[in-house]
C-alpha cells in the first residue's frame, strides 16, 4: 500500500498495483461508484428515464415544491439540484454516459470524473424522506400563493382536509384558505 498526497492506493487481488485510489476519485478497477452528470436545463427526468432504459442505476433527488399558475397552485416534484443527476457505474462506463440524450457532460474534479461517496447519496435520500414527511401543523407560518391575498403570510390556527384557517396579523382577521394555495414561509424564501 502506498500513500500519494491524501489518497491511498491499494493493490488489486493479484498485487499488480492496478487497484483503486481512495479519497476524492477512483482511477481503475471494477468497483461501482456514484458520479455526477450535468444535464440540459429541465431535462433531468428525461435523462433519468433514458439511463434506466439503458440499465444504468441512477438517482435523481426530487422534492415537492408549489408552482403558481394564473389559475391554480400545484405541487410539483422538482430536482433538488437543477441540471444534475447521479449515476452508479464503473469508471470505465462513465464516459458512455455522454452519449445519452440530454447529458451535457460528466462532472470532473481534479481532472477525473468526480466520485460521490455512498454516504453522501444516503444522506440526500434521508434528507428527502424527512422533508417529504414534514406536513403543515397548527402554529406554522405560511404564505398565500394566489388570489387577492397573494404574498400575505399568517399563522395556521386550524387544519381541515382541504382547507386551513389562517390568522393574518396585519388584518387582525382569520381567513379560510385552500391547502394547495399556501406554502411554508421557510420553503419559499
Amino acid at each position: 500500500m502506498t500513500d500519494i498526497k491524501d489518497h491511498t492506493i491499494s493493490d488489486d487481488e493479484n498485487g499488480n498495483g492496478n487497484g483503486i485510489i481512495t479519497g476524492f476519485v477512483t482511477v481503475s478497477g471494477s468497483r461501482r461508484n456514484w458520479y455526477a452528470l450535468y444535464t440540459l436545463p429541465r431535462a433531468e427526468k428525461r435523462v433519468k428515464e433514458s439511463l434506466e432504459q439503458n440499465g444504468v442505476e441512477c438517482y435523481l433527488p426530487l422534492h415537492r415544491s408549489p408552482r403558481v399558475w394564473s389559475d391554480r397552485v400545484k405541487m410539483i416534484d422538482m430536482p433538488l439540484f437543477n441540471s444534475y443527476i447521479f449515476v452508479n457505474c464503473k469508471v470505465s462506463e462513465i464516459f458512455q454516459m455522454n452519449k445519452i440524450k440530454g447529458v451535457v457532460r460528466i462532472v470532473f474534479y481534479d481532472g477525473k470524473p468526480a466520485m460521490i461517496r455512498q454516504k453522501e447519496i444516503d444522506a440526500m435520500k434521508i434528507f428527502i424522506e424527512e422533508a417529504a414527511g414534514k406536513v403543515l401543523c397548527e402554529g406554522d407560518e405560511v404564505e398565500i400563493l394566489t388570489g387577492s391575498m397573494k404574498n400575505i403570510s399568517g399563522k395556521i390556527t386550524k387544519i381541515k382536509k382541504k382547507y386551513i384557517m389562517l390568522h393574518i396579523k396585519q388584518l387582525m382577521a382569520t381567513v379560510c384558505v385552500n391547502l394547495e394555495n399556501v406554502a411554508p414561509l421557510n420553503r419559499i424564501r
